[in-house]
């Protein structure tokens, strides 16, 4: 990215750092020095630093839905009858309950929130929409689009790769 600045408080090791972590964050910190060209100790220091300043929020394993039978993604787009703080926190909070959507965005635009759904196939879809979703209070529209093909899916930050 051309016009990508370091954030306050990371220099280009600590970018190139979080580079090879995204792509694999099982690599050591023997390893990670290795492609670093450090020692152990400063990657060690750096890695901490960077969770204890939030740069690293988790360490996750990214699982294949289609493996566990999950073959349906659908997005999901809601809009609300009433936008009072108290009914938004309160639609957030269901929606975080709901363990088929995997992501929910609050969004700007026709709709007020994109959920990302993921179910084994569309008659779960269809139990979650009636027996869950739509069971929320204040909802005034759901509008689903179902996925067909993934063509790119990446958890990676565009980090300046040519810093």
């Amino acid at each position: 990215m051309e016009n990508f600045s370091l954030p306050a408080g990371l220099d280009k090791m600590d970018l190139h750092l979080l580079r090879l972590l995204q792509e694999d964050a099982t690599l050591t910190h023997k390893e990670l020095a290795a492609k670093l060209g450090l020692t152990i100790t400063p990657v060690f220091e750096r890695v901490r630093r960077l969770e204890r300043e939030g740069f690293l929020r988790k360490y996750v394993a990214l699982v294949p839905p289609e493996k566990l039978g999950f073959g349906l993604v659908a997005f999901c787009n809601v809009s609300l009858v009433q936008h009072s703080t108290p009914l938004l926190k309160l639609f957030e909070e269901k929606v975080r309950a709901l363990h088929e959507v995997i992501t929910c965005y609050h969004i700007a635009g026709q709709f007020d929130y994109l959920l990302k759904i993921i179910v084994p196939d569309m008659e779960a879809y269809q139990r979650f929409i009636v027996d869950k979703l739509a069971a929320l209070d204040n909802i005034r529209q759901v509008q689903s689009s179902f996925v067909m093909t993934e063509v790119k899916y990446s958890t990676a930050l565009p980090l300046g790769e040519n810093l």
